[in-house]
C-alpha cells in the first residue's frame, strides 16, 4: 500500500530538521514512546506502546537511514514487531522544503505492510490509527518547534469515534470494524486530499523518527 502525506509547520527548515534530530524532542512527541536509542550514523531503535482497536503491545521497531541530504531529505525503511500482536514493515521518502522564512512543509511518500493480529482487524481501523498517531505526533512536534502545524487533511470525528468505540470492545470483529468504518466513510468522515495508508505502528517508527 502507498501512501502520501504533508504538513506545514511553522519553522524554518534549518530549525525543524535540527529538532527532528533532537532525541529527547522525539521521544516528548511519539505517542506511547518508551525509548529511543541510536545504534550507528544510520541506524536506530525505538520501543512505542500502541493500541489499534483491540489489539495492545510493545512495539519494537528498528530503522536504517539512507540517501541522507540535510536538511532537504532522505530514504528511510524500517520494521516494528510486537510479538503475537504483528508487525508492520515498509520505507519512506521524506523531503523539507522551505516555504517562506519562517516556515516548512513536510512531504512523504511511503509503502508499509502489517501482519499478525494487526492484519486481521482490518484495513480501516489500521489506517484510521495510524492518522490519529500521526497527527498526534506532528501537533506535538510543531509546538515544540513553533506553534500549530497546518495538516492537509480536516478532523475526521467519526473515524476517531469509530477507534474509541472499537478499543472499548475488545471482542468486536473485523467485519464488524469494517462495516462501522465503511459507515463512517458514506458519511464523508474518511478521506480528504491526502492518501492514508496501512502505516499503524509503523508510522511511529518510520515517519516519526525521521531525520536522525
Amino acid at each position: 500500500m502507498e501512501m502520501k502525506g504533508e504538513y506545514r509547520i511553522p519553522a524554518s527548515r534549518e530549525k525543524v530538521w535540527d529538532a527532528l534530530n533532537d532525541p529527547e524532542v522525539l521521544r516528548d512527541c511519539i505517542p506511547g514512546a518508551k525509548s529511543l536509542e541510536k545504534i550507528s550514523d544510520t541506524e536506530m531503535k525505538a520501543t512505542v506502546e500502541a493500541k489499534v482497536g483491540p489489539v495492545k503491545a510493545s512495539f519494537t521497531g528498528q530503522v536504517t537511514l539512507s540517501n541522507i541530504d540535510p536538511p532537504n531529505g532522505y530514504t528511510i525503511t524500517g520494521e516494528s514487531k510486537g510479538g503475537v500482536a504483528g508487525f508492520a514493515k515498509g520505507g519512506a521518502d521524506v523531503a523539507l522544503a522551505g516555504d517562506g522564512p519562517d516556515a516548512t512543509v513536510l512531504t512523504y511518500v511511503a509503502k508499509a505492510q502489517v501482519g499478525g493480529k494487526l492484519a486481521q482487524i482490518g484495513g480501516r481501523l489500521v489506517d484510521a490509527t495510524a492518522k490519529q498517531m500521526a497527527d498526534q505526533f506532528f501537533s506535538a512536534f510543531a509546538e515544540k518547534v513553533g506553534g500549530p502545524p497546518e495538516a492537509a487533511a480536516s478532523e475526521d470525528i467519526g473515524e476517531e469515534a469509530v477507534v474509541a468505540d472499537v478499543e472499548k470492545d475488545p471482542e468486536v470483529t473485523a467485519e464488524a470494524i469494517e462495516e462501522r468504518l465503511e459507515v463512517a466513510a458514506g458519511r464523508g468522515f474518511l478521506g480528504g486530499p491526502y492518501v492514508w495508508g496501512l502505516l499503524a505502528l509503523l508510522v511511529v517508527i518510520v515517519l516519526i523518527l525521521i531525520f536522525r
